[in-house]
């Protein structure tokens, strides 16, 4: 197939980059258009008040690979309508694999790399999002470290990756075009390749709370918090999957909002 990725991580993200040798490795047509800058949590923000610079990079992945200064959105946009060949036309939108989980109502609808796919489905393509899950603590040792992953966290991404290589045809042949669905798969910490892919729907999360008090200069800074999940026993929910060592995933149908 033909893809377009991107995510909110950034053009030097080695999850991006895992996602890429694997779907090369199965012989896919892929084109990158990343954020130059990660823009995580933007969700699907647009750079309405400034203009936007995009330029083509070598990054060593193999595929034409741009740089965007600029969200995930605007990444998507300017890659389907002015970067990519008219023909042939992507077959599908894919982004991340992101660092760290999105799930849980709380955190998709804040999602860059969400709101990455969701602007492929605005184009009328099928769009996929990926992430993996990371423990806070793991977050903190990865960003220390220069984003550059151990030993035993790039193996788990290198399987996610592979998992991802394989549902994201798969998910792509499976849904219309104009749709406006966008597939949310979410990959456990300490991924294999047998663990099994669980239909999910996002939990019911609150996050309060997410802002210091204010500092004597006046500022607030956000504190990461998982939320507190209100979510009933049943159906099955993303983070219920995860937390049983499960792959997510979950079909984020844009035309029920408001059907009751």
């Amino acid at each position: 197939m033909n893809f377009l990725l991107t995510n909110d991580d950034g053009i030097d993200s080695v999850f991006l980059h895992e996602l890429v040798h694997a779907l090369r490795a199965d012989g896919h047509r892929l084109a990158v258009v990343a954020p130059k800058r990660e823009q995580s949590w933007v969700g699907a923000a647009k750079s309405r008040t400034r203009p936007v610079h995009a330029a083509q990079v070598d990054c060593g992945l193999g595929c034409p690979t741009w740089t965007v200064d600029g969200t995930p959105s605007d990444c998507v946009n300017i890659a389907l309508d002015h970067l990519l060949p008219a023909s042939p036309a992507p077959d599908a939108v894919l982004s991340g694999i992101n660092v760290g989980l999105n799930v849980s109502l709380g955190f998709i609808i804040a999602s860059g790399t969400v709101a990455g796919a969701w602007e492929g489905a605005l184009h009328g393509l099928p769009a996929i999002a990926f992430s993996l899950e990371l423990t806070t603590q793991l977050y903190d040792k990865l960003h220390a470290n220069g984003c550059v992953p151990d030993a035993v966290l790039h193996e788990t991404l290198r399987v996610s990756a592979r998992h991802a290589a394989r549902m994201a045809p798969q998910l792509a042949a499976a849904t219309a075009k104009c749709s406006f669905v966008v597939h949310n798969v979410n990959f456990p910490l300490g991924c294999r390749t047998d663990t099994e892919v669980h239909h999910t729907i996002p939990a019911r999360v609150v996050v309060p709370r997410l802002f210091s008090p204010a500092a004597d200069d006046g500022t607030h800074r956000l504190v990461f918090r998982h939320g507190e999940d209100l979510s009933p026993a049943e159906p099955l929910t993303d983070r219920a999957a995860l937390a049983a060592g499960w792959i997510s995933h979950s079909v984020l149908d844009y035309t029920r909002i408001g059907i009751s």
